[in-house]
């Protein structure tokens, strides 16, 4: 009975048996899901790099720097000569009981002026005050060169100038310098005056004149430093009577950082010939290093001049002088936004009122020289032709053209108007010039 029980039964026993694994199509499906891992990856990320400026710029909108202006003076905000004579209308009549005082009474009353040690000390420290207050806007320019010695050992050389901060942007702090002593460097640092050091990358330059622009990002500026640091006053070196009048000698004038020296203007009537441009050149009773930098200051704190001694003669070669600064300030406003300088290639200078009644010489920009392979060699201008237009600008003076190039962009062709000497007179010209970059 058992028996047939269990036979009855066997049809229900099942042994269930594991399906084998089919490792072909298994790796397939891995292949295949870590390919489309990959490519899913690569769109994500495609998508996140040209979408994220885009929408970072939406959500927070980055500034523009804002555009630097320097203040430059006019024809009609200088003292001209002329001016400085009064007209006997407009004096007031002087009273009949007017006293005149005799020899003796000026004697008298200039005998009264006494200054003494006291008076003088507070002099000389009311200088010192306003030269402070200057140094807050000067700045060491370090040009770091990495070389390697005769043993293969590798050193770095740092050459040292001064730079004063003339410009703030919003996004930069801008340092100007005569980088011509470390054009050559492979990094430039900028010391500021509480002796934090940042890097600095570079603007623009002008090769004509060696000056640049440094900029340093006030993002990478600690707060302690802004506090600290301020932009530079630039005043006027267009004034007739700068001869004598006392200046400071701010920046590395003695060779050193943050030395400083007291003198007076002693000439500012030479003049520095470059192709462009003319600049006032101002030298100083200042004995200072041959390789001083920095600027010159007049008693209310404003920069006056650019100390530059690559000009001095040999037998004052000590002297402290400096380039005017309102000659400089059209090349600073370009360099500062960021602006190439056109060149031209010529050296000029005004035609002088006798030039014209006496030899006919035309009103213009009088070509005195011409730089070799430059543009206005290449259009076929000539010492001797007088320029009186550029494009639709009138060209009166040689100072007018150096405005007008400063307007123009390197590349760019312009059309000069000149007067070229003939036979029995001046004749009308005009060539299409190219312009180049300095």
């Amino acid at each position: 009975m058992e028996e047939n029980h269990n036979q009855d039964t066997d049809f229900m026993k099942e042994t269930i048996k594991q399906r084998p694994l089919n490792r072909k199509k298994l790796m397939r499906r891995m292949i295949l899901t870590v390919a489309m891992a990959v490519i899913f990856g690569l769109v994500a990320c495609l998508t996140f790099l040209l979408l994220e400026p885009v929408i970072s710029n939406k959500l927070y909108p980055e500034e523009e720097p804002s555009t630097v202006v320097f203040v430059e003076e006019t024809e009609e905000n200088e003292i001209l000569p002329e001016d400085m004579i009064a007209d006997d209308s407009q004096m007031k009549p002087e009273s009949a009981e007017a006293p005149v005082l005799e020899d003796e009474q000026i004697a008298q009353v200039l005998s009264e002026i006494n200054m003494g040690t006291e008076e003088f000390v507070s002099l000389y420290k009311s200088l010192l005050e306003v030269a402070k207050e200057v140094q807050k806007s000067m700045v060491t320019v370090v040009g770091v060169t990495s070389d390697v010695d005769l043993f293969n050992n590798p050193y770095e050389n740092e050459g040292m100038i001064s730079g004063v901060i003339v410009a703030d942007n919003g996004k930069e702090l801008l340092i100007l310098a005569n980088v011509n002593t470390i054009k050559s460097a492979d990094s430039v640092k900028i010391t500021f005056s509480d002796n934090e050091e940042y890097e600095a990358s570079l603007k623009r330059k002008d090769n004509n004149t060696g000056f640049a622009i440094l900029s340093v990002s006030k993002a990478a500026i600690k707060k302690s430093t802004l506090g600290v640091v301020s932009v530079a006053a630039l005043g006027t070196s267009a004034s007739f009577n700068l001869m004598g009048n006392p200046v400071i000698a701010v920046g590395r004038p003695m060779g050193t950082a943050q030395s400083l020296c007291y003198g007076f203007i002693t000439s500012a009537g030479n003049a520095i010939y470059l192709p462009d441009s003319n600049y006032k050149l101002m030298t100083t009773d200042i004995y200072g290093s041959t390789s001083a930098t920095g600027v010159l200051i007049n008693v209310k704190g404003e920069v006056i001049g650019i100390i530059d001694t690559a000009n001095n003669s040999s037998d004052t070669k000590n002297i402290i002088s400096a380039i005017g600064i309102t000659e400089l300030k059209k090349v600073f406003s370009r360099l500062s936004n960021d602006k190439d300088i056109a060149y031209l290639g010529i050296y000029g200078a005004d035609v002088t009122e006798e030039a014209n009644k006496t030899m006919g010489v035309p009103y213009g920009a009088y070509i005195m020289e011409i730089d070799m392979d430059s543009p206005a060699m290449e259009a076929g201008i000539q010492s001797g032709d007088v320029i009186i237009g550029m494009g639709e600008i009138q060209i009166n003076t040689y100072q007018d053209l150096v405005n007008c190039l400063m307007t123009l962009e390197p590349e760019h062709s312009v059309t000069i108007t000149f007067m070229r000497q003939g036979v029995d007179a001046y004749i009308e010209m005009e060539l299409t010039v190219v312009l180049k970059m300095k």
